[in-house]
């Protein structure tokens, strides 16, 4: 394993991350569409509420009261509901605890202290989150392999005392504001610790260079969608790893040709309910273009009572209703034609899918997904255009970096 792994801990990481604010299971999808948008991370954690009698309480509470992440897909999955499609305005006070789906697991709550690669192997099993204490007591190590002294690794508390170490391993007193902080967390997600690893590439050469094929990071259990489909089918069988769809064409030759996809990604920033109502009554293909401005207005209902807006920088009241277009969905496309054909200029801006092809390093598509804010990129054949293979997630990133034997580095510990 490269020593880059071993000779970091969780706490290297948590420099300069805000401290966590929680998003009760009580609120109502509307706030967390809001909540949602705004976020970092393109999903919310949600928690059920903190018990009054608990002033305080351990890792272990705060882990048990953590219910699932909600991404933007699942709101506009339930929003395209034909229940929910009828009457929106009672769809969007709906409580979030009826929309997330349960998955206690995906986040775990661990010390500072512990070692990065215990933290890709829980990720590598599907912890999505990691939540961090913040303590004064913890120092933040920048340099390498400041975590051992004497060949061992510093903790945060030293268990024979109760005090804790400070960054040379010398015990100190717990200060007196340290309860003040104790509950308060900083969260870590997997794109984390991707742009940590991307700042260590040195340290992991050759790795990098080899291609995600060689690496066998290509995952190729995707699901996906006939384009001429409903898009609502797609919310029949919705992966959670990565939550993504593909939309594809199927070729002469019986491939499958990747033209958009169906993801909390694409939707992070979307209009929820214009996208609701796209995926309720749109074709795959139709979904992942969007449906431009200057169509027939008569063959698209008005999107709603709720579209409409005061105006009051007219000096009076005025309403404006809502049609479904690309731009009230946050998509772009360069095509005004309204037929809905099959070429892949049709398929550009927003829309287009993140892919990459077999061939491709392992450094070249983690730079893509961080560029992106992307939680996947789909792989298409070296030689054939948009041939669909499979995709690479976070998952299989960290699967492929730890469980290669060449990646250990050979060092020298430094001398005191």
């Amino acid at each position: 394993m490269a020593s880059v792994f071993l000779y970091h801990v969780v706490g290297d990481l948590t420099v300069g991350k805000p401290e966590l604010c929680e998003f009760a299971d009580t609120e109502t999808l509307e706030a967390a569409m809001g909540a949602i948008g705004e976020s970092s991370e393109g999903g919310i954690l949600v928690w059920k509420k903190k018990s009054q009698k608990s002033v305080m309480e351990n890792a272990e509470i705060r882990q048990q009261r953590f219910v699932g992440i909600l991404n933007a897909l699942d709101i506009v999955a339930f929003l395209s509901r034909e229940d929910s499609l009828s009457d929106q305005d009672k769809a969007i006070k709906t409580p979030v605890s009826q929309v997330v789906v349960p998955n206690n697991a995906a986040l775990k709550v661990v010390d500072p202290g512990t070692r990065l690669i215990d933290v890709l192997e829980m990720m590598k099993q599907g912890v999505k989150r990691v939540l961090v204490p913040k303590s004064l007591v913890w120092r933040g190590m920048s340099k390498r392999f400041s975590i051992l002294y004497n060949g061992k690794w510093l903790k945060n508390v030293d268990p024979s005392t109760g005090n804790s170490l400070n960054a040379v391993g010398n015990a100190t007193r717990p200060s007196a504001s340290t309860s003040s902080i104790q509950d308060k967390f900083c969260c870590l997600s997997r794109e984390d610790v991707l742009r940590f690893l991307i700042g260590c590439l040195g340290a992991l050469a050759p790795l990098p260079l080899s291609s995600i094929s060689t690496l066998r990071a290509v995952n190729p259990n995707y699901i996906s969608i006939e384009a001429s489909c409903p898009a609502i089918d797609s919310t029949k069988k919705l992966p959670r790893e990565p939550c993504a769809v593909a939309v594809v064409e199927q070729t002469l030759d019986g491939q499958q040709k990747i033209i958009g996809e169906i993801s909390s990604s694409r939707l992070w920033k979307c209009d929820y309910l214009a996208a609701a109502w796209a995926l309720a009554n749109l074709s795959a293909g139709q979904f992942v273009m969007g449906v431009e401005d200057n169509m027939h207005s008569k063959s698209l209902p008005l999107l709603n009572e709720m579209a409409a807006q005061t105006d009051l920088t007219n000096g009076g009241e005025a309403t404006k209703s809502r049609i479904f277009s690309s731009r009230s969905m946050g998509f772009v496309n360069n095509s005004s034609n309204p037929n809905f054909g099959v070429g892949r200029s049709m398929y550009r801006g927003r829309t287009a899918p993140l892919t990459c092809k077999v061939t491709s390093s392992l450094a070249a598509v983690m730079a893509q997904m961080l560029s992106h804010r992307a939680t996947h990129v789909w792989v298409t054949e070296a030689e054939i255009e948009d041939s669909l293979v499979g995709v690479v997630g976070y998952a299989d990133i960290l699967a492929a970096v730890t469980r290669q034997p060449g990646t250990v580095v050979s060092e020298t510990h430094p001398t005191s």
